[in-house]
C-alpha cells in the first residue's frame, strides 16, 4: 500500500507545469515550479518543517514547547501543520497588511494569531519583528523561529527544492526567476544549481518600496526607498541573514498594480489558481525578456495559493478601490456603476 504516514510525509515533489499564454511573448520555454501542491499550500512548508526539526535536533524547540513566529502566514501554516503533527503549540505575528484569509487559516489549524501594524519602522516594539522576538523571550519554553536569519530555511531549498528543479529539467534550466522576501527560497536554490552549473542566471523579483534592489546593484542600503507597499510575500526593509546577494544576478521591481493584474492573469490565462507574489514573478519575467533565448528553460516559482487572497486581488471591488481594475468608462452610467 502506498501512503504517508502523516501529512508532512506529503511535502515537496511539486509539478512544473508549462506556462503558455501568459508568457506568449517571451521567446524561451517557461516552467512554473507549482508550490501550492504542498499540503500547507505554500513554498514555506519545505523550510517550516526543516527549522524545526533542526531546533529539536540541537534543543531549541523541547518537547510541549511554543513555536513563535513573525509571519505573512504562510509560513505560519508549515509550522501549525507541523506542530499538529508534533504536539507543539504555536503563536504567530502577523501585520496588518496582511490578507483575512491568512489569519483565519492559521487560526483554523490551532495558531494564535497576534496583529501588528505594518506601517512602522522594523524596531518600533510595535513591528511584527520585535513583538514575536518578545514574546520569544518572555514565554517559557518557546522557541523564536527568526525565519529571515535562521539558516535552516536556505538550507530546505538547497536540500529539496534546487535538487527537484534540477532533476525535473534533467539538468536543462538556464534561468531561475523568483521572488525574494526572507531570501531562503532563491538563496537556497541557487546555492545547488549555481554548483551544478555555474551558467545558470538568477533573478530576483522585488517590489517598490524594498531595499534589494538597490542594495545589490550599489551595497548601499537606502531608508528612502523604504515605504509601505500591497504586495504581500516579497520585498522588505531589512536585509535577513538568508539573502546571500552575491548568488543573485539581478533583481527587477513589479509594481503593485501589476503584481494584482497578473495574479489575475495567471488563473484566467493558465488555470493555476495561485497567489499574488506569482504575479509579481511572471510579470519581472515579462520585463527580463530580452535576457531569455528560444534555447533556454526559465522556471518560476509560484509560492502559494490564490485562495489565501479571495477578498484582495480576486475581489473586483478591492481592485477598483486601489484603481488596479481596468475597466472602459465610455457612458455616465457606466462611471456610476
Amino acid at each position: 500500500m502506498k501512503y504517508a504516514k502523516n501529512i508532512l510525509e506529503t511535502i515537496g515533489n511539486t509539478p512544473l507545469v508549462q506556462l503558455n499564454k501568459v508568457t506568449a511573448e517571451v521567446d524561451a520555454l517557461v516552467l512554473a515550479k507549482v508550490e501550492t501542491f504542498n499540503p500547507g499550500n505554500s513554498v514555506k512548508d519545505r523550510m517550516a518543517v526543516k527549522m524545526i526539526e533542526d531546533a529539536e535536533a540541537d534543543g531549541r524547540l523541547k518537547p510541549g514547547g511554543t513555536i513563535i513566529e513573525g509571519t505573512s502566514g504562510n509560513t505560519g501554516m508549515g509550522l501549525a501543520l507541523a506542530a499538529i503533527v508534533k504536539g507543539y503549540k504555536c503563536i504567530f505575528v502577523i501585520s496588518d497588511k496582511q490578507s483575512k484569509e491568512k489569519s483565519d487559516i492559521l487560526r483554523a489549524v490551532g495558531a494564535k494569531v497576534i496583529v501588528c501594524p505594518t506601517d512602522v519602522e522594523p524596531t518600533d516594539p510595535r513591528s511584527y519583528y520585535s513583538v514575536s522576538k518578545k514574546l520569544g523571550e518572555e514565554i517559557p519554553n518557546s522557541w523564536y523561529v527568526n525565519q529571515y536569519d535562521n539558516p535552516s530555511n536556505a538550507t530546505a531549498h538547497y536540500e529539496q527544492t534546487g535538487p527537484e528543479i534540477w532533476e525535473q529539467t534533467e539538468g536543462k534550466i538556464t534561468h531561475f526567476v523568483v521572488g525574494v522576501g526572507t531570501g531562503g527560497t532563491i538563496s537556497g536554490v541557487a546555492k545547488y544549481l549555481k554548483e551544478k552549473n555555474p551558467n545558470i542566471k538568477i533573478w530576483g523579483i522585488d517590489t517598490y518600496g524594498s531595499v534589494f534592489k538597490k542594495y545589490h546593484e550599489t551595497g548601499i542600503f537606502d531608508e528612502n526607498e523604504i515605504y509601505s507597499y500591497i504586495t504581500e510575500g516579497i520585498g522588505e526593509d531589512i536585509l535577513p541573514k538568508n539573502v546571500d546577494f552575491s548568488l543573485i544576478d539581478g533583481f527587477t521591481k513589479v509594481t503593485d498594480k501589476d503584481a494584482a493584474v497578473y495574479t489575475r492573469k495567471i488563473a484566467l490565462e493558465e488555470g493555476i489558481f495561485v497567489g499574488n507574489s506569482a504575479g509579481a514573478a511572471v510579470k519581472g519575467l515579462l520585463q527580463l525578456k530580452e535576457h531569455f533565448g528560444p534555447e533556454d528553460v526559465v522556471v518560476v516559482l509560484f509560492h502559494d495559493s490564490g485562495s489565501r487572497y479571495v477578498g484582495k486581488m480576486f475581489n473586483d471591488d478591492w481592485m477598483r478601490e486601489r484603481g488596479f481594475l481596468e475597466e472602459e468608462i465610455t457612458k455616465a452610467e457606466d462611471l456610476i456603476k
